[in-house]
């Protein structure tokens, strides 16, 4: 295997492309009882169209985070069961661009890795079973619809991005699920759930060779074709639409502000953008910044108030969101800061204590062995090793981040999502 070191962070990861095209990475930690496995596929919520040997498909919203409940099943009972009666705790999760399996246990880790390896990649449904699951997750649909924060989110996705399948939701909608059957789950396994379009993760006192070794015995020995995606349209940098409103039971208007961003293409330009558009949000709108005193000052936010970096495949964005008695002053003294900033540039004693801070807290996350590999996962997609964050972040610039605000925080590129209350009858 590659061993791979990061002396800046003191880690070291150990690396195997196998015969078939899986990925593994495993970071030992001989001093900690508690192993952490990490089964994901390139494959969420926003792939629903894509080309598998030659053929088109076109797949209902919700499949990805469909398929994920139902991987469970399997012919001799259910994996999640059977895991936890190992002592193991599992879960899995599906986003807009991936679908992960994971447990940790402290015993019987080897025994757990093959229950997960072997119900991941081989998928078992009934039309019967299929069907059960719809009114499950049709429930499902319905709590997080009824969500005001979830609702104001989704209607930030549909002002930013006027093709991008980010709009939908990863679990669908109950009129798509109804379209999803037992054929449509296995033909999406088929396209997805292929080894070399998956990585394997792990973090514990583990050996490296073993785990790549019970890969090899669990799963398939061949690569299967590589199914290809399409986002749509290229997005234009403008948001489709400047304010979407809602009304709902909340008790104070809830908000979601967003900066339509340029996509990178996968690689390190991808994650340093990533860096940069972190260190970006904490200059502009950060707990020790200027704008945010006089946000709180005036009584425009409140300790609900947070912001983040987000991107996928084909779309990059930032984001705010909080309660605000006013959400349209919060967009003008942002969009006001941002010219400021793009005048006089950002205080440099500011962005050295910035720095200090956003590097410190991407250190701290790497005690969790969920970070070190959903991170690791995640940024093996996007095409970097996920710990390559300590090698660039000195070389980021002051001036990137000033210009990465002066060009994504323009009125063409804002977007405005609130819910208010209901109005009394």
């Amino acid at each position: 295997m590659e061993k791979l070191e990061f002396v800046r962070v003191g880690e070291s990861m150990y690396h195997e492309k196998l015969e078939n095209g899986l990925n593994v990475f495993v970071f030992p930690k001989p001093e900690f009882q508690k192993g952490y496995a990490f089964f994901a596929t390139n494959y969420g919520g926003m792939d629903m169209r894509f080309c598998l040997a030659g053929e088109w498909h076109d797949t209902p919203a919700g499949v990805a985070h469909y398929l994920e409940h139902k991987m469970f099943d399997t012919e001799e009972g259910n994996a999640l069961q059977d895991l936890a009666a190992n002592g193991a705790n599992p879960n899995a999760f599906t986003s807009n661009a991936i679908t992960g399996y994971y447990f940790d246990s402290t015993e019987k880790f080897e025994e757990n890795l093959r229950i997960l390896l072997s119900f991941v990649s081989v998928p078992w449904f009934t039309r019967e079973s299929v069907d059960k699951e719809r009114g499950i997750i049709g429930q499902e649909i319905g709590m997080i619809e009824d969500d005001p924060h979830w609702k104001c989110y989704m209607n930030l996705m549909k002002a930013l991005f006027k093709h991008h399948p980010i709009r939908e939701s990863v679990a669908g909608s109950v009129e798509s699920i109804a379209k999803i059957t037992p054929e449509t789950l296995y033909a999406c396994h088929k396209a997805f759930y292929d080894p070399a379009n998956m990585t394997l993760c792990v973090a514990g006192p583990v050996d490296p060779e073993h785990i790549c070794a019970v890969a090899r015995e669990i799963l398939p020995k061949e690569a299967g074709p590589i199914a290809a995606k399409d986002y749509g349209e290229r997005e234009e940098p403008r948001a489709a639409q400047s304010l979407i409103e809602e009304r709902m039971e909340v008790s104070a208007p809830i908000f979601q502000l967003g900066w339509k961003g340029d996509a990178k293409r996968n690689g390190e330009e991808r994650l340093r953008q990533e860096l940069v558009g972190e260190l970006a949000l904490e200059v502009l709108l950060g707990s020790s910044t200027p704008l945010y005193a006089k946000l709180y000052r005036e009584g425009l936010i409140n300790q609900e108030f947070s912001y983040g970096y987000e991107s996928d495949p084909g779309c990059a964005f930032l984001l705010a969101s909080g309660e605000s008695r006013d959400p349209e002053a919060v967009r003008m003294a942002v969009a006001e800061e941002a010219a400021r900033i793009g005048r006089e540039g950002v205080d440099p004693a500011l962005w050295e204590r910035v720095k200090k801070g956003v590097y410190g807290n991407r250190v701290r996350g790497l005690n969790s062995f969920e970070n070190l590999c959903v991170g690791q996962a995640q940024a093996f997609f996007a095409g970097y090793d996920f710990l390559r964050f300590a090698d660039l972040f000195d070389a980021i610039t002051k001036k990137e981040a000033e210009e990465l605000i002066a060009g994504w925080v323009t009125e063409e590129r804002t977007a405005l999502s609130v819910v208010r209350a209901k109005e009394e009858t």
